[in-house]
């Protein structure tokens, strides 16, 4: 039994591959690492036409300058095809299907899960670079019924007393260092996600104040213990306090759509381009009015319009896709920790945390805007997957667009609280004039103080 308030996912258990049925395999379109031990392995085949091809495909890396071992310690070369060489004609592993599954590399065992530590205890997610994996996790309504148990609904710790003991024990080992404090802030987090009474966007925005509180405690320039900061936010959220506050944010559909263009740009440079991305690429760009004579704001004027609707009606029917995105991002990359920041003697930086996890966001929404709005009435749940499946193989396996993502948004002024606004709205504020009438400028810090 898992311990009281520690909230990990289980629905990585029921992940099955479904093998040569599957529309994009995972042994085509990336280098395949193959660790040491795997490595032994294939030198000692027992099959000698195998061996052969084994060792033929499978190369050791080069070691490091000052004598380390390379990491991967070898690399499958792959065909001029991009596709992993030990696929049979049915794309089934030639190695598994001659000597088990015991013979696969760490990582074609592992993949897609995703496998984090925390406490001496797996944390396992899925990558949604997987199609199979895609559709468990963004197509489950009840992502999370296993998991939460008994903690079906929004609630603040002090009324959940499981809970208010993780957080209490956690307090009292350190009332302001945050990791201290891990399942207690993954309550808070899972449970704004969930809590529908507000908007996403919304939602987003609150755990952007969340990070940044967060931050100044750690940083000693707010002196609070991190357990009365939970309980206050927590209990904020629920009494709805800040929603007028929210209601009087910006709405920029052309930075908005500036910076997904620029995003989206940044996956179409690389050297690798998958088929299913570029028809990805090609719904989007079509669904927003893309063509010779376009420009930002005739493509912000088609976005909008296909937001307001195609998108927006399909995701008002389907809540919960969204949700379990952001749920699985969350459990992936250790927010809002990340996975340096989760190691003891690191400090995390959890406002960075939640601009990457905006900047991964606002892609993956303004490319279904911009497909909902190529397929329009016939925009589905595969639509969706397919989008998300084929944007999430290309940045989830790219080491360095994370990092080229916030450089962009620092560039654009967008990785502060408005500009991240920005990036998360996609409707008029209420009671705002509209045709360029001016915003109010104050609601940011009104909110942030609020909390």
């Amino acid at each position: 039994m898992r311990p009281s308030g520690q909230i990990r996912p289980t629905y990585a258990d029921s992940f099955r591959c479904i093998g040569s049925a599957c529309e994009d395999t995972c042994c085509q379109g990336w280098a395949v690492p193959i660790d040491r031990q795997t490595y032994e392995k294939y030198q000692n085949l027992p099959d000698v036409p195998l061996q052969a091809l084994v060792q033929s495909s499978v190369v050791a890396q080069p070691m490091g300058a000052d004598g380390a071992e390379p990491v991967p310690f070898a690399k499958i070369l792959m065909t001029k095809e991009n596709q992993c060489p030990l696929l049979n004609e049915e794309r089934l592993c030639r190695v598994q299907i001659a000597c088990g599954e015991s013979f696969l590399s760490h990582a074609c065992a592992v993949y897609p899960r995703v496998i984090n530590t925390i406490d001496g205890a797996p944390d396992m997610s899925l990558s949604l670079s997987c199609p199979e994996a895609a559709r468990l996790v963004l197509l489950n309504p009840n992502l999370l019924r296993e998991a939460y148990a008994a903690q079906q609904s929004f609630a603040i710790p002090e009324q959940n007393p499981a809970l208010a003991q993780e957080a209490s024990e956690a307090s009292s080992a350190s009332v302001s260092r945050p990791l201290a404090h891990f399942w207690p802030i993954r309550a808070s987090v899972l449970a704004l996600l969930r809590q529908r009474s507000y908007p996403l966007w919304q939602r987003l925005f609150l755990l952007g104040i969340l990070c940044r509180r967060l931050d100044s405690i750690a940083r000693d320039e707010l002196d609070r213990p991190v357990r009365d900061f939970l309980v206050d936010f927590d209990r904020t959220v629920a009494t709805g306090a800040l929603l007028p506050a929210m209601e009087t944010l910006p709405v920029d559909r052309p930075a908005q759509l500036d910076v997904v263009l620029r995003l989206a740009g940044m996956l179409l440079h690389r050297s690798n381009v998958r088929p299913r991305f570029v028809e990805c690429i090609q719904a989007f760009t079509t669904g927003i009015g893309n063509g010779p004579q376009a420009t930002l704001d005739s493509l912000s004027a088609h976005y909008a319009e296909a937001h307001d609707r195609h998108y927006a009606p399909f995701f008002a029917r389907h809540p919960y896709i969204l949700e379990n995105y952001l749920i699985n991002t969350i459990f992936r990359t250790h927010f809002p920790f990340g996975k340096k920041g989760a190691q003891p003697l690191e400090t995390p930086d959890m406002t960075r945390e939640f601009a990457l996890l905006t900047a991964q966001f606002a892609l993956m929404k303004g490319l279904l805007i911009g497909v909902a709005g190529f397929h329009r009435m016939n925009f589905t749940a595969e639509h969706v997957v397919h989008t998300m499946q084929a944007a999430s193989k290309h940045f989830e396996h790219h080491p360095e667009f994370l990092n080229q993502a916030h450089a962009l948004l620092v560039e654009s002024h967008m990785d502060g609280a408005r500009g991240l606004a920005i990036l998360l709205r996609n409707t008029d504020p209420i009671g705002v004039p509209r045709q360029g009438a001016p915003v109010a400028q104050v609601p940011v810090q009104q909110t942030e103080s609020a909390a």
